[in-house]
């Protein structure tokens, strides 16, 4: 997913062509590529990202894009079109890396519509970073890292969709960046 706004951020620029050693999207690319989990890598862009679209056509990246208007609507737009089984990412996680991505998939059940990667709300607070985005499960709170993998030929309805989900806590998934201080933070990861 890299056609997000970037709001939370308060740069200038698009949050993903913020820099890790490299872009951060290209960063994101480039764990997806060395995992060779995938045969396809598709960046989902908008409106609110044409530098990021243009940058991952540059570097040989599909684009695919969509309206721009949320992540939601973005993602269905995307998935109403594929017929094989999807692993989605935020395009702003600037740790993720071959290894966490293999042990994702490998516990990928295809069986199972939607799987969430979760990590718990302590150990997010451990490193110095918060989410919006939490659910309550196996008794704790947790945070929705950003990641799913998804079969979108059991999608029905969104409304009606039952989400399963795992829990990961590694530095690696639940570092993403949605704010100025998220990315002040990176150079002490």
């Amino acid at each position: 997913m890299a056609g997000g706004k970037g709001t939370r951020m308060i740069f200038d620029d698009e949050k993903l062509l913020l820099k890790y050693k490299k872009p951060i999207i290209l960063h994101v690319v480039d764990s997806l590529k060395n995992s060779k989990c995938f045969t396809k890598i598709l960046a989902v862009t908008s409106i609110n990202s044409p530098k990021t679209k243009k940058l991952l056509e540059e570097n040989n990246i599909e684009t695919f894009d969509t309206s721009g208007i949320g992540y939601v609507e973005d993602l269905n737009s995307v998935l109403k079109n594929i017929n094989d089984n999807v692993f989605v990412t935020s395009g702003d996680l600037p740790l993720l890396d071959k290894e966490i991505i293999q042990t994702i998939t490998n516990q990928f059940d295809p069986k199972k519509t939607w799987t969430s990667i979760l990590v718990t709300k302590n150990f997010l607070t451990s490193l110095g970073l918060e989410s919006n985005f939490s659910v309550d499960f196996d008794n704790q709170i947790c945070h929705y890292t950003g990641i799913s993998m998804v079969n979108p030929e059991k999608i029905s309805s969104l409304e009606k969709l039952i989400e399963n989900y795992i829990v990961l806590d590694d530095k690696r998934i639940a570092f993403n960046l949605n704010s100025k201080q998220d990315y002040d933070l990176l150079g002490t990861a």
